[in-house]
């Protein structure tokens, strides 16, 4: 994992994020995590997974699993409209979806403008899967550590799927 978080160095890096929208919070991505960005297709379901977890969609041939980030963190879950998107991440080798309301933009913030996580910082979010909080043009942008959303265990899930034939390596 990457560390963004600025540690009292000078030393300035620029990184790029995807702003998503959840709820009535905007989430950053480190975009060099992002493969993709779509709307929001036909999912189907996986029946006994974690409550969190929609179903697989099929990329081009490739099957993905996806999640609901908003029931994922443990907030109110909105009705996928027009402005839903698929943020389609990389995590190693597996690649997986996460559903957010709407991606918003892409913007670049120095690494000195993100500070350390404190203790409560969204309503339901819990710090483990926040990397940092950036401040830009009067924004607090809480920045995701994409790895920590998904747990080793779905981690592991989707490993045996693809090992399975049913996610394609």
């Amino acid at each position: 994992m990457e560390e963004f978080v600025k540690d009292g160095s000078s030393t300035e890096e620029l990184l790029q994020l995807v702003i998503c929208q959840l709820s009535d919070e905007e989430f950053g991505i480190d975009i060099s995590r992002v493969k993709e960005i779509i709307r929001v297709p036909e999912i189907t379901n996986i029946p006994q997974t974690l409550s969190y977890v929609e179903g697989m969609i099929n990329l081009r041939g490739c099957l993905v699993p996806v999640i609901d980030l908003a029931k994922r963190f443990g907030l109110m879950s909105s009705t996928k409209d027009a402005s839903s998107r698929i943020v389609v991440v990389e995590l190693g080798n597996l690649t997986a979806g996460m559903i957010v309301d709407s991606v918003t933009e892409v913007l670049r913030i120095s690494t000195d403008d993100i500070d350390k996580a404190p203790d409560i910082i969204t309503k339901g979010v819990s710090e483990r899967y926040i990397q940092g909080v950036g401040k830009i043009d009067g924004r607090l942008l809480v920045l995701l550590d994409i790895e920590r959303v998904f747990t080793d265990e779905q981690k592991k899930m989707m490993s045996n799927l693809e090992s399975a034939g049913i996610i394609p390596a």
